[in-house]
């Protein structure tokens, strides 16, 4: 039997069940908004901003919230773009983390991305561009999807 240590997203606590997280796909100008990552997992690789749903939130409550939490601005989600399976596991088979991200589409709407205490960078990345930065697993097949919902 393979012994289960997850680690939480943000690494501040030990789960032993999978997470429910979202994020959002913020498109402007043709643009979507990346956000550099501080912690493990995945410290230093750009992803779509995102967080934890916490209890009694909707996911699309959720996906707002985190938003402006991580780069302080505002969108109005168009849909929801698919859902990412996260796990990852160490030598032996321990598990390290499992997230379940819900991920939506927005349309951005007012705001400057900012850095902020989990996000290093933000930039606004042109998803038909190869890709020439470190993204997390599955980026750029997320962002397909929901360059093709926006058009």
């Amino acid at each position: 039997m393979v012994q289960t240590k997850a680690l939480s997203l943000t690494g501040n606590s030990v789960l032993d069940r999978p997470e429910l997280s979202v994020s959002v796909a913020v498109f402007r100008d043709g643009k979507v908004l990346l956000a550099q990552r501080m912690f493990e997992p995945y410290a230093g690789y750009y992803s779509l901003p995102g967080g934890r749903v916490e209890r009694g939130e909707t996911l699309r409550e959720a996906a707002l919230r985190e938003l402006m939490e991580e780069v302080q601005i505002k969108a109005d989600i168009v849909d929801f773009v698919d859902h990412v399976e996260l796990c990852e596991y160490d030598k032996t088979g321990n598990t390290l983390f499992h997230a379940v991200i819900a991920v939506f589409l927005a349309i951005w709407t007012e705001g400057e991305a900012q850095t902020g205490a989990e996000v290093s960078q933000v930039l606004w990345y042109d998803p038909l561009l190869p890709e020439a930065i470190l993204m997390t697993p599955n980026l750029m097949t997320v962002l397909s999807k929901a360059r093709k919902m926006i058009c």
